[in-house]
């Protein structure tokens, strides 16, 4: 991903682009799926998925700027670079965006996420989330028992925070705190 700061919804391809494979997001902790989304909640995979990583607990959201209170603060809150001491998962059930991760050089990969993708970041892996140009984006929000939202700013955390440590050890001290 580049540096620009031009609008946070645009690609920001490097030039030339450069691409990571589904490997090397695992070696940071970041997990993919797909499941067709007119059927995933009859689908053997999405529900052995459910069950393996113990994920109990949905609610869906949807971010546009007619569908959420508050909207330009929120995705502002979603933009900012933070961790939570959860897992984050999301399904996307219609629209896009983009997640973006830290690497284990500091640097931003940009994570593009349509209709049928699931995506799960670890606890204490440094993050953001932006929609695309489309402006729109319905996911299902999993969790492992009760819900947690608080995400937590890079700028008011260091590197002893509980999270960040258990995955900078579970993932080769990807992601150092600043």
């Amino acid at each position: 991903m580049d540096d620009s700061d031009a609008d946070q919804r645009l690609s920001h391809h490097l030039d030339p682009p450069e691409y990571v494979s589904l490997d090397y997001l695992e070696k940071l902790g970041v997990s993919y799926w797909y499941f067709e989304p007119d059927s995933y909640k009859d689908s053997p995979d999405y529900r052995r998925v459910r069950t393996e990583r113990g994920y109990t607990y949905e609610d869906q959201i949807e971010v546009s700027p007619k569908t959420l209170d508050d909207y330009e603060q929120k995705i502002k809150s979603f933009y900012e670079e933070h961790i939570h001491t959860d897992d984050e998962i999301r399904y996307v059930l219609a629209g896009s965006g983009y997640f973006d991760v830290r690497d284990s050089e500091d640097r931003w990969i940009r994570i593009e996420v349509l209709r049928g993708d699931m995506i799960s970041l670890p606890a204490g892996i440094y993050h953001r989330f932006t929609l695309d140009t489309n402006n729109y984006i319905k996911a299902q929000r999993l969790f492992i028992g009760q819900p947690v939202w608080t995400p937590h700013p890079r700028k008011d955390i260091d590197a002893n925070h509980p999270s960040v440590r258990h995955y900078q050890d579970s993932f080769g001290c990807v992601g150092k705190a600043r």
